[in-house]
């Protein structure tokens, strides 16, 4: 298994690490701390952006079917 800092979970996502630091914290973005920093598995980060890319064209899709 193969776990990214919050910095390089940031590069991926294209997000900064404040954002990385909320879905870590909210419980959207699974993380284990090691010491005194986090480490997010890399499935997890890829599962998140798939999940979220369907979520996002699930929601177009309803806002263009309704008149």
């Amino acid at each position: 298994m193969v776990f990214l800092t919050v910095a390089e979970v940031a590069s991926v996502m294209r997000v900064s690490k404040i954002t990385v630091y909320r879905l870590v914290h909210s419980g959207h973005l699974p993380a284990i701390r090691v010491g005194r920093s986090f480490r997010v598995p890399e499935q997890a980060v890829h599962e998140f952006l798939r999940d979220s890319a369907a979520e996002a064209v699930g929601v177009e899709e309803e806002a263009i079917d309704q008149p």
